[in-house]
């Protein structure tokens, strides 16, 4: 039996704040609550929002008079009633006014105001949030009248059509996993309902407690299953003939385990064994080899380890 816990991929997890930061005015999120892509999430007022408007409209005002000035100069030049420096000054003003008015309107852009339907009698204070993805609120941060900077969270979103299991593997087990391999899940509340799976990754690092990651994917949708939640997982393998031993006779030492062999004269020698999979009564033995034909101690291995390391000692 597996152990671990459902996860999502990064993709699937986002967290929501405001490009320019902001107060916020209104909101009625709640851990749980599900939305939908395009959604309000909330609404945030800031007096920058009406600046960025104002300076768009003013830019936008001067740029028909720069386009203005540089036809009049350029039809003077023609007739050389204008000087080339004028022209120059007249196209300069022209295109700087033009990547003000692009540089505006993307900010706008941010914050969810189309420049291209502003006008001065729209002008407004308060500038939306709209979710990006559908999914339910996992996590609130914030509370109205508080002040959001940009790099403040307003929320995290989670979208649960992806979700996975997230196993933790003993490194000697890995060899006997496989991409595509199908294992059965459940929950530790509900042992009778059984999920399908089908193991997509194996991880490659190892951490200090000697596990690693292998991350499963659901066969079908289960919305029931929230990020967080732990599962126990048994794998589907196939019938195989294997030599195997009992885990009384296995002992670890040093990182390693061994087993005692049993020789003619009653004496004991202590033998590394490589191991495969295994359940709670027995375990695969790689090395079998090594094994044919002589005696395993099966029971009192650690009794015997105790007894040769203060043999050892003395």
């Amino acid at each position: 039996m597996l152990n671990g816990k459902v996860d999502v991929p990064p993709q699937n997890l986002v967290s929501v704040s405001t490009p320019l930061g902001g107060y916020l005015k209104s909101t009625n999120l709640l851990p749980g609550k599900p939305v939908k892509k395009g959604e309000v999430l909330a609404i945030i007022e800031d007096p920058q929002f009406i600046q960025l408007q104002q300076d768009y409209l003013i830019t936008n005002a001067k740029l028909v008079w720069a386009q203005a000035e540089y036809n009049r100069q350029s039809e003077l030049n023609k007739s050389q009633a204008s000087s080339d420096k004028l022209l120059q000054q007249a196209l300069f003003e022209l295109n700087s006014t033009k990547i003000m008015l692009k540089s505006i309107a993307e900010k706008l852009k941010i914050i969810a105001i189309d420049p291209t339907k502003l006008n001065p009698d729209k002008i407004t204070k308060s500038i939306p949030v709209y979710s990006p993805i559908n999914g339910f609120v996992s996590k609130v941060n914030v509370n109205i009248g508080k002040y959001l900077s940009p790099t403040d969270v307003l929320c995290e979103l989670v979208d649960p059509s992806d979700i996975h299991l997230n196993l933790k593997v003993l490194e000697k087990h890995l060899a006997s996993l496989t991409i595509g391999q199908k294992l059965i899940s459940y929950t530790n509340n509900q042992v009778e309902k059984k999920y399908e799976a089908e193991i997509l990754l194996i991880g490659k690092d190892i951490n200090s407690e000697g596990f690693a990651e292998v991350h499963c994917h659901f066969e079908g949708g289960h919305r029931d299953l929230l990020p967080g939640m732990y599962m126990n997982a048994d794998l589907k393998i196939k019938n195989i003939s294997s030599y195997v031993v009992e885990e009384t006779a296995v002992v670890k030492f040093e990182e390693k385990n061994y087993l005692f062999i049993k020789n003619a004269s009653n004496h004991y020698e202590m033998k590394e064994v490589k191991l495969g999979i295994s359940n709670e009564q027995f375990t695969q033995l790689i090395n079998f080899q090594d094994f044919i034909g002589k005696t395993i101690v099966i029971k009192g291995s650690y009794g015997l380890l105790m007894a040769l390391k203060n043999k050892e000692e003395e």
